[in-house]
């Protein structure tokens, strides 16, 4: 079973195209992930599983390493729910977006930093410490930033109600995570064998979220043609290159600038995808950018990574010490 999650979490980018396949093939067979049980919201229930399995792989020293390395994590933290937004805002202007649409790409670009950053950084030899604090500071300053830009971008256009996406974002985000780290903290011989299933389980939970979302909104993807796939693209890789473009200009060093990179290009798009569900749910298609970036930022972080550790840093910083990632180290 351990090998199996590993290889689950290893290709959770082509499982994630894969699901987004079936969810435009067979789209009524996913209706259940939009769906209720006892009352509570199936997608936010799966959400919450991710953000606790994310709670379990922190401890204190995540949070100790937050006060001791404040210029790095400010400046992350400027970068986060600056560039994206700023590009969320450019991107759906340029290409004369719906509101539904729109709101998809904004939420996107408003979500703090993804897990998965942490996995892309390491396995691109970046700071995997930073890294890791950076996607704690954007996930506990979300409450907040993510509805007051949200609306910043688009309220004035598109009603819906920032404080109620602010409750949200603590249920689904900050609620699941404190129980995981509760866990971690009490029961750490029980956390640290959750955490060989935990990684598989969360990019199953986000699977079936790509599924759910796009088989919904099947038809209306159809009809939006291929410039929401090419808004989502550019979206991330402009992420990841003004990212590092901002690290270095700073004064960061190479490990920090590959850290920074990628935490400000790969977004928490399930989280984006469940708040559209909520809080847009007047207009359907506005999951479905959150729904593409989940599948794409995977595909396009594990290329990134095969282009730093191969190619771009043994040719302009030869001196980096490049070693080899092991192959059952997939995620966080």
């Amino acid at each position: 079973m351990k090998k199996l999650c590993a290889a689950i979490g290893k290709y959770f980018g082509l499982i994630a195209v894969l699901f987004l396949i079936l969810g435009m093939t067979f789209p009524t067979s996913f209706k259940w992930v939009l769906g209720k049980v006892a009352g509570i919201s199936v997608l936010s229930a799966l959400l919450g599983i991710v953000m606790f399995g994310m709670g379990m792989t922190m401890d204190i020293d995540d949070f100790i390493k937050v006060l001791k390395r404040p210029k790095d994590l400010v400046l992350g933290a400027v970068a986060q729910f600056g560039i994206m937004p700023g590009l969320a805002f450019l991107l759906s202007t340029a290409f004369n977006l719906d509101p539904a649409l729109t709101a998809g790409v904004v939420l996107v670009g408003t979500c703090p930093g993804d897990t998965a950053s942490n996995v892309i950084t390491f396995m691109s030899n970046g700071d995997l410490a930073l890294s890791v604090a950076m996607t704690t500071v954007s996930t506990l300053l979300a409450p907040i930033m993510t509805p007051l830009l949200t609306y910043l971008i688009i309220g004035q256009k598109i009603a819906f109600d920032p404080i109620g996406m602010f409750w949200s974002i603590v249920q689904i985000v900050i609620i699941p995570i404190a129980i995981g780290l509760a866990v971690k903290s009490f029961l750490p011989k029980f956390a640290a064998e959750a955490s060989n299933y935990t990684p598989a389980v969360s990019a199953m939970a986000i699977s079936f979220i790509i599924a759910g979302v796009i088989g919904a909104s099947r038809d209306n993807i159809l009809k939006a043609s291929g410039i929401i796939l090419l808004v989502v693209m550019l979206h991330n890789v402009l992420g990841y290159v003004l990212g590092f473009i901002v690290a270095r200009i700073t004064g960061l060093s190479w490990k920090k600038a590959i850290a920074l990179s990628i935490e400000v290009g790969m977004q928490n798009s399930g989280l984006a995808t469940g708040l559209a569900k909520t809080h847009f749910a007047a207009l359907p298609m506005a999951t479905v950018p959150g729904a593409i970036f989940s599948a794409w930022h995977n595909i396009s972080g594990a290329m990134l990574a095969f282009l730093f550790r191969n190619y771009i840093t043994p040719h302009f910083h030869p001196e980096e010490d490049i070693q080899a990632v092991p192959a059952e180290s997939t995620t966080k």
